[in-house]
């Protein structure tokens, strides 16, 4: 999985967020969480 993990912790409800895991979407709309053995189009919008 491919992830940010030098954010400092952020509140996000009743949790506390530590990291950002990174995704894209593919042409249905649908998240494809990246990691490397996945691949996604080129130009692929992160989110």
């Amino acid at each position: 999985m491919i992830a940010v993990v030098n954010f400092p912790p952020k509140q996000v409800g009743p949790f506390v967020s530590e990291v950002l895991v990174l995704g894209a979407y593919d042409e249905g709309g649908e998240v494809i969480l990246l990691r490397p053995d996945q691949a996604v189009g080129p130009g692929s919008k992160i989110g």
